[in-house]
């Protein structure tokens, strides 16, 4: 639906799917307009007493920096463990906060992160939110939409498909996001439904 909206609206976009939806292809982007991600996501809060490797990443690493325990998992991530390649030069199928952040996204105006926990992170006292928030506001994104916690997959498309329609009629990102949401509170009450998404603006 979002690709749909996207190509009536004059964008010319590109669409990666299942097994095409390689992390290579996210490393290989080139300042978009906008960038959407649909895909599950995570956050680690708590390695401690892990010695082995967390989706890809040696635990002991992964404690001492928020920008490895946080990531996206896409198409091979279930074969991660059993790549051997270097952090630097890997593409297992997890896209960790610590590799977005050399994404080429100067001047990408929306990177929405339609997954769960997006825009979780390790709070540091004057630095902000460190983890995929961090990486991808880094790596240039104008503005970023995330989610705080687990989502439902049903109130999440519902929430996107009202956000794009509004947004590419009115080219207003901020108002087209309450909108969406005001859209979601009136069909589901409870706010796990309707304010797991955040907008944020670099």
């Amino acid at each position: 639906l979002v690709y749909k909206s996207l190509t009536t609206s004059g964008y010319r976009a590109q669409k990666f799917v299942q097994s095409q939806a390689l992390e290579q292809r996210v490393k290989e982007v080139n300042s978009p307009s906008i960038l959407h991600i649909a895909t599950h996501g995570y956050f680690l809060e708590d390695l401690s007493g892990s010695d082995h490797k967390v989706f890809g990443v040696s635990a002991e690493s992964a404690k001492n920096n928020p920008l490895l325990r946080s990531g996206l998992l896409l198409a091979d991530a279930a074969n991660v463990e059993q790549n051997t390649a270097s952090l630097a030069s890997s593409n297992n199928g997890v896209l960790t906060a610590y590799e977005a952040i050399n994404l080429s996204l100067e001047g990408t105006e929306l990177v929405v992160l339609s997954a769960c926990e997006t825009a979780v992170g390790d709070i540091k006292a004057g630095e902000g939110v460190y983890g995929l928030q961090r990486a991808f506001i880094g790596a240039g994104a104008k503005s970023l939409l995330m989610s705080l916690w687990k989502v439902d997959d049903n109130a999440t498309q519902e929430l996107m498909t009202d956000f794009y329609s509004d947004w590419l009629k009115t080219g207003n990102r901020n108002k087209a996001f309450a909108t969406a949401q005001r859209k979601l509170k009136a069909k589901y009450e409870h706010p796990y439904y309707w304010s797991a998404f955040v907008l944020v603006d670099n």
